[in-house]
């Protein structure tokens, strides 16, 4: 069977420089750093005191106050950025089969906040210890594809993908390859996180992985600059509608790109550490590059990872002119983190896009979001 094209045609974003797709489009134009003291909590023992939070979002503008009670802020932006991209997709939810349209989503952690705040006041209860009912469906990955799919009724295939800063590229290419067989005409992906609490910030402060840059938060995440110190944590979601190519052109869908291929890899080195000749990065573009049958000259832009981390923009660089030699100096290559901060599972990476030149295209990663 000859595998069916899959396009885009629905894009939505929830992030720390726009709580829309276009207010973020923005953001990225003027280079905005999301990047600022906490808010969400007293930062003043941590040794990373800021954060690339969510600006100005109320969830009760979304949700009523007993779905704010059951839903952890992961699952919320996945439910926020979802219904934009379903508005921008002009898809008539009543209208499609609902057995042929999945959601497929990419979370690192899930609902972190909660499995804090739950273990905190456990800790704190020396009698009668009470667990609330909503403890699990709340914190684990899986409710945000769930939750999508109750609200719209989509009954196609649904789960989460959980790999880490991989997440939402792991999703997409699930996404990709089940439209390609023919398991789903449409499938709504993407990722959300919600990281930044006290055990985010105290566990990749322990990790050393964070920026310290406290006297001058804006600046800090600084992908490849020779003073970079870590990255920034950030928050938010990103959300796709994948589309066939067949079912799109039939319902007169704008479509914003078509997803040519995508690649996945593995470093098999280190538990936090990248591979120093990046050879899980040289990899998963090289695995890209053959399911898309594209040569290293087709390509002409690349959003790295760009953690702002001192051994990760190293060993990304390295690969990237393993693969791309000469081709390199010719690329435009730019890191979004260095604005959004790093979204954990809220962003992708190692895709390419057919881009069609009559359609605007206003962002091309999962979140990244």
């Amino acid at each position: 069977m000859e595998p069916r094209r899959v396009v885009v045609t629905g894009l939505g974003a929830l992030t720390p420089i726009g709580n829309t797709l276009s207010a973020y489009w923005e953001g990225l134009l003027s280079g905005t750093s999301g990047a600022a003291p906490i808010t969400y909590f007293d930062p003043a023992l941590f040794k990373t005191q800021f954060a690339c939070e969510l600006k100005d979002f109320d969830p009760l503008n979304h949700f009523d106050r007993k779905e704010v009670r059951k839903y952890d802020r992961f699952a919320q932006y996945a439910l926020v950025s979802v219904e934009e991209a379903l508005q921008d997709a002009h898809l008539d939810v009543e209208s499609v089969d609902k057995d042929r349209v999945g959601i497929i989503w990419g979370a690192g952690i899930g609902g972190l906040e909660t499995f804090q705040n739950e273990v905190l006041e456990f800790a704190a209860s020396n009698e009668n210890p009470r667990f609330n009912p909503f403890f699990i469906p709340k914190m684990i990955a899986d409710i945000a594809p769930g939750l999508i799919s109750i609200k719209y009724g989509f009954r196609g295939p649904n789960f989460a993908t959980v790999s880490a800063c991989a997440s939402s590229s792991n999703a997409m290419i699930d996404a990709l390859n089940y439209i390609r067989l023919g398991y789903a005409d449409i499938i709504i992906t993407g990722g959300s996180e919600a990281a930044v609490t006290k055990a985010g910030i105290g566990g990749f402060n322990a990790m050393h992985a964070l920026s310290k840059r406290n006297d001058d938060p804006k600046t800090a995440s600084r992908p490849f600059d020779k003073d970079r110190d870590g990255f920034v944590l950030g928050e938010g979601a990103g959300a796709l509608v994948f589309e066939s190519y067949e079912h799109a052109v039939a319902r007169g869908a704008t479509i914003y790109a078509e997803i040519a291929g995508g690649g996945l890899s593995a470093d098999a080195h280190h538990m936090t550490a990248p591979h120093p000749d990046g050879l899980g990065a040289i990899k998963v573009m090289e695995n890209c590059l053959r399911d898309a049958h594209l040569k290293p000259t087709d390509v002409d832009a690349i959003n790295m990872h760009g953690t702002s981390t001192p051994l990760g923009d190293i060993a990304e660089s390295n690969a990237i002119l393993q693969v791309f030699k000469e081709h390199t100096y010719k690329l435009n290559i730019n890191s979004t983190k260095s604005m959004t901060g790093h979204l954990l599972g809220a962003r992708s990476h190692c895709f390419y896009f057919k881009h069609k030149a009559q359609h605007r295209t206003p962002y091309h990663q999962s979140s990244n979001a």
